[in-house]
């Protein structure tokens, strides 16, 4: 990847050589952008970068460390340019150290000496501070057992610092291998070294020249003054005079050098102070670095910087710094106030929750800010739920255009809202709940749905953040990754017995969720009080069944997603039972408003008859039945965890109930469609016994649904048939009396019979119409139709024959051949009781005496057949078995 800017490049340096420790400025191009931007610095191969100090992009300030190397390059490393190459290099130099006892032009402190780098405790003796290798050429250790030496130099020393030094033994010991070329170059090295000591002792006098200077011209004027009090003739011994030569001596020299010595006590102190604040800078500069980088949010900087203070000055007695670490403490415990703030702050995601808490656990704060962050996020959980309702609510009273909660799902909406919540994937797949309808949906679905899925889907958006900083508080990593100091252990025994009062959290959100839900949909589950807290919503109706449907799809997943968590099933109790009753409702509901679609099932039948003779009524009942049950289906299924929604006598009660209830508005619409005119019809007084669960309470809880509706089914039909009976036999049986008496006909005086009289012919007639009428809507109606209509037909027939008082010759004929022509005609839907009331009405009659008379009888029978055949045909197909009444 392509770096944004140049690498640097170093062009200069200055000084370009010095010991190690001495501060250099170097310059160049691309040195960074900024302090944070620096990296990395080396110098001679040895890392400056605590010592590093950024100027500019062309400038940067550091210290030289203890390098390898005596020569090298200066690469500055960055961010955004990498690593830089350099034009220039610096040469390092060995330090020459000062003993107590050499000669030196500059003031030297007489104490100790101590290597501030190596060994700070530890004070190194003076004459360890003369060279380890005097020859300048690198020292091969012999193979020579030292025994053998000590022996060989009895009395002698290999230590050049020794009064017995024996220039051999260390030949031997330290250079046996070398070369005579590098001895001839060591011995050159010492010789140099020599000269140079002679050299220091003059570059001694000459930097101390003006001092020397200052010196004689002091004893010169001490002389003079001495010479001339000599001259004075002055009384007093000799002692007096000395005694006050000398104190002018003293004085005059004090006045001479009172201003090198003011000088150099002004710059002592100065030089101390300079110190001071150099090596204590940290501490002095750390109150304002802690405000600037509380600002930029760099809080782990801060801690870092307040634990180093801490160690370092944390019980110093040094008033100064006393004073500072205390400005110090006053900041760190400002900044533990605002992270504390943060912590508690709503909303915020985990992962800062987890930040701000191993900040003030770093910074020792007092109490357990992750606990009352739990129980922040606790109070916040519970004030968005109740927020929601009270939003929806408010939603509702002040909304114009309501939204009609008994809203039916169009034909496009209807799938999507059933199978919307089985795409939603659990917390394991995506922690969010999401919807895939877009956001017309809301605006179709009533506002208590509409509540349950905000307030489900609130919950799972927040409750995972939730137990999750539970997991953290109780393993302990909210405070440390490993959770292995001391102090985090022991909060996490602290967590472990808050577990109670965590849990109690849990229910009350799980307790908040269902009692909402409930105030929504099952109002009627819950108590006066509860109602009031939880409640409020103004329902005008009920639910549909397939909105009620949707909701347990929802409350469902919600569940699903809650379990994914981990959470204890028996936290999770209540929304089983919640999930339980809604089902049971939505059974209830669903029943009940299929008896309301099928009580308006008579008010559109069309009366078109199929080719199987129905009409569209039964078809339109079974599509409902079907439809409902399929609603069902899901809401009947048990998932996981669930429990049969018929595990209670009371629910299978109602439900057979309301099943029953579902048959008898079918058949009340069967009465009322075939026993008033289309425009008499009135379902609407049914309103009342669909919603009420006891219209059929009366019945004995012995007898099955099946038994109920057939019953009711087998008393509609019989009603039915009675009354088509009645309203068909009646007019064809009153025809009779008033036709057989025409023209002032009289059983005792009439002529001999020429054939089946007309009354007779026009009942036929009548029967055929019947016949006619039912075979056109079902064929296997027409032998129960057509017996009773012949019951009733013969049964008139025998009443009448036997309420003539007698008959004459051609009057009993004339009755025979009317009462056998109507049984043979009718013969095949003859019952055992239309058969008995033929007999009746023959046995009524004379016998006939005389075979011309049977004769006649028989040629009249076959000469009406035979002019009827036509019309009689009807009644001789084979009929079907009659069905029992």
């Amino acid at each position: 990847m392509s770096r944004s800017r140049q690498p640097p490049l170093v062009t200069g340096i200055s000084p370009n050589e010095g010991i190690s420790w001495t501060k250099v400025t170097i310059r160049g191009e691309n040195l960074g952008t900024g302090p944070t931007d620096l990296i990395g610095l080396t110098i001679c191969g040895h890392n400056c970068l605590l010592t590093a100090e950024w100027m500019s992009a062309s400038k940067i300030v550091c210290r030289v460390g203890q390098a390898k190397n005596d020569k090298g390059d200066i690469i500055v490393t960055t961010k955004s340019g990498g690593k830089g190459t350099s034009t220039v290099s610096f040469k390092l130099l060995k330090p020459e150290k000062i003993g107590i006892l050499d000669q030196s032009a500059v003031w030297v402190d007489e104490m100790n000496y101590y290597d501030m780098r190596t060994d700070r405790n530890k004070g190194i003796p003076p004459l360890s501070l003369r060279p380890a290798n005097p020859l300048g050429i690198e020292i091969e250790k012999g193979k020579f057992p030292p025994k053998d030496l000590e022996t060989l130099f009895h009395g002698m020393s290999a230590d050049f610092t020794s009064e017995n030094f024996s220039a051999a033994w260390y030949l031997i010991e330290n250079h046996s291998s070398t070369s005579f070329e590098q001895l001839k170059m060591a011995v050159s090295n010492l010789k140099k070294q020599a000269n140079k000591k002679n050299e220091g002792s003059l570059a001694y006098v000459k930097g101390g020249l003006s001092t020397f200077f200052e010196a004689q011209d002091a004893l010169s004027a001490i002389h003079q003054k001495l010479e001339a009090d000599g001259t004075e003739k002055v009384e007093g011994s000799m002692t007096q005079k000395l005694e006050n030569v000398l104190n002018r001596a003293s004085n005059t020299a004090d006045t001479l050098f009172q201003e090198v010595l003011g000088r150099k006590d002004k710059a002592d102190s100065t030089r101390n102070a300079l110190n001071v604040l150099q090596r204590f800078k940290f501490l002095f500069n750390l109150p304002l670095n802690i405000e600037r980088n509380i600002q930029k949010g760099d809080y782990d900087v801060v801690i870092n910087d307040y634990e180093k203070a801490k160690s370092l000055f944390g019980k110093t007695e040094v008033q100064v710094f006393k004073k500072y670490y205390a400005e110090v403490e006053t900041r760190i415990e400002d900044l533990r106030e605002l992270l504390l703030d943060k912590l508690l702050e709503t909303p915020s995601t985990l992962h800062d929750q987890k930040r701000y808490i191993r900040y003030l656990s770093d910074l020792h704060a007092d109490g357990d800010p992750s606990w009352q962050c739990i129980g922040a996020q606790h109070k916040w959980i519970l004030q968005l739920m109740h927020s929601c309702k009270e939003s929806y609510v408010k939603d509702l009273k002040s909304s114009t255009v309501l939204h009609s909660p008994m809203l039916e799902l169009d034909n496009d909406m209807r799938p999507s809202a059933m199978i919307h919540l089985s795409q939603t994937a659990s917390l394991k797949r995506a922690s969010s709940f999401q919807s895939g309808r877009d956001d017309t949906w809301r605006y179709k679905a009533p506002h208590r749905v509409a509540f349950v899925e905000k307030l489900t889907k609130l919950v799972l958006s927040q409750l995972p953040n939730f137990w999750k900083l539970w997991i953290s508080y109780v393993n302990g990593s909210l405070f440390s990754e490993t959770a292995e100091k001391s102090g985090q252990m022991e909060r996490s025994k602290n967590a472990r017995q808050r577990q109670h009062d965590f849990k109690k959290m849990i229910q009350e959100v799980m307790y908040s969720l269902v009692k909402l839900i409930r105030g929504a949909l099952l109002p009627f589950s819950l108590k006066e009080g509860e109602l009031r807290q939880y409640g409020g919503w103004e329902m005008k109706s009920e639910l549909s069944g397939q909105w009620l449907t949707h909701v347990i799809q929802t409350v469902r997943l919600t569940y699903e997603s809650l379990t994914a968590l981990e959470i204890p099933n028996d936290l999770l109790q209540n929304i089983q039972d919640l999930i339980l009753d809604l089902r049971v409702r939505c059974i209830m509901i669903t029943l009940q408003h299929s008896a309301e679609d099928i009580k308006r099932l008579a008010e559109k039948e069309d009366w078109i008859v199929d080719n199987e003779g129905l009409t569209s009524l039964p078809s339109q009942f079974e599509q409902c039945i079907v439809h409902s049950l399929q609603s069902l289906r899901g809401v009947l299924e048990c998932k996981p965890g669930e429990t049969s929604v018929f595990q209670q006598p009371k629910t299978q009660e109602e439900v057979c109930q309301l099943s029953i209830n579902i048959m008898q508005v079918f058949i009340y619409c069967l009465e009322q469609l075939s026993t008033k005119p289309d425009g008499d019809i009135d379902t609407t007084h049914l309103s009342v016994d669909v919603s009420s669960p006891d219209l059929f309470g009366s019945i004995h809880e012995d007898f099955s649904l099946s038994s109920v509706s057939m019953a009711s089914l087998k008393e509609l039909d019989q009603r039915l048939f009675e009354n088509y009976i009645e309203l068909k036999a009646d007019p064809i049986v009153g025809s009779l009396e008033p036709g057989i008496y025409a023209g002032y006909f009289d059983w005792k005086d009439c002529l001999t019979p020429t054939g089946v009289r007309n009354y007779l012919k026009e009942a036929l007639v009548n029967i055929i119409a019947v016949h006619a009428e039912v075979f056109t809507i079902s064929k296997e109606l027409v032998p129960r139709v057509l017996s009773k209509i012949v019951e009733a037909v013969s049964e008139e027939l025998s009443r009448l024959m036997q309420c003539v008082s007698s008959f004459s010759k051609n009057g009993a004929l004339q009755a025979r051949l009317e009462i056998c022509a109507l049984r043979d005609t009718v013969a095949v839907y003859l019952t055992p009781e239309s058969k008995s009331s033929f007999k009746q009405a023959l046995e009524a009659l004379p016998q006939l005496s005389s075979g011309a008379d049977k004769k006649l009888l028989e040629e009249l029978l076959n000469k009406f057949k035979s002019r009827m055949h036509l019309q009689l045909t009807c009644f001789q197909s084979s009929p079907s078995p009659m069905l029992k009444t």
